[in-house]
């Protein structure tokens, strides 16, 4: 029976999708254990060493309040870092040239690739929040945002990572982004204190900060507060989704930086 456009189309998407999660269940050494051990040793510094004498903070233990930001920041280093080097690595080996030429349209190449970033994001997202709760309880107060906001916030930095990987032209150049931009960032976005804490003027620069908003709505989802309003949150980000989409779109159907 001859297959419809898309049934050819879902085939592809599932196919690209598919070889991306194996790909990274494969090297799990690699990719899934650092990021546990890592933030496994962020819970016993910042939480139960350092939070205990720091006390509470939003009306909870100071372990209680980072975990949503811990979990965060481990969802989008994971499905940034996943799509910038699975792409990039498609150039480097030249075999980028094949989807190219395939008859898929660059919206399943992306969709693709993004696809499996997120899945990456949510896979150590679920781990990092399973060895959270040998250190804390864990409520959920929302679990609709909460689901929603990390997906979401998986996405956005997942397009991130594929545009990181367009223009990139080494190995060197994948790590520019996460280590100058992406770390300060998040260590900035209230991952490990309450901008209330801060000064107006250092208030209004970390409203700047975009990873803030998803750090809060997320603390939201679980803990029931929040610095920033949620609609906001949700508002701002998913603006960045669209003109992330636009962008990588945009250089996929250019042709720009695919051949390394």
């Amino acid at each position: 029976m001859k297959q419809t456009r898309r049934q050819r189309h879902w085939i592809a998407f599932s196919t690209l999708v598919t070889r991306e999660i194996r790909r990274f269940f494969r090297i799990w050494p690699q990719t899934i254990l650092p990021p546990a051990i890592t933030m496994t040793l962020y819970f016993i510094i910042f939480g139960n060493l350092i939070g205990s004498r720091i006390g509470e903070m939003g009306g909870f233990s100071y372990m209680e309040y980072i975990v949503p930001g811990i979990i965060m920041m481990a969802v989008i280093n994971n499905a940034y870092s996943n799509v910038a080097s699975s792409f990039f690595s498609a150039k480097f080996q030249n075999h980028i040239e094949e989807l190219i030429v395939a008859p898929i349209p660059n919206y399943l190449i992306l969709a693709g690739y993004v696809a499996g970033g997120t899945a990456r994001g949510l896979c150590v997202g679920v781990i990092v929040t399973l060895v959270s709760l040998f250190f804390t309880h864990l409520p959920i107060e929302h679990i609709a945002i909460t689901i929603s906001m990390v997906i979401l916030s998986a996405i956005l930095f997942a397009l991130g990572g594929f545009i990181n990987a367009i223009y990139a032209r080494s190995f060197d150049e994948i790590s520019l982004v996460p280590t100058f931009i992406l770390t300060p960032l998040t260590y900035l976005g209230g991952v490990f204190y309450s901008i209330s804490l801060l000064s107006e003027f250092w208030q209004n620069v970390s409203l700047l900060n975009p990873i803030l908003y998803m750090v809060n709505a997320f603390r939201f989802g679980m803990l029931g507060v929040s610095d920033i309003p949620v609609v906001a949150a949700f508002s701002i980000i998913l603006l960045f989704i669209v003109l992330l989409t636009s962008f990588a779109l945009y250089l996929l159907n250019k042709g720009t930086g695919l051949r390394n």
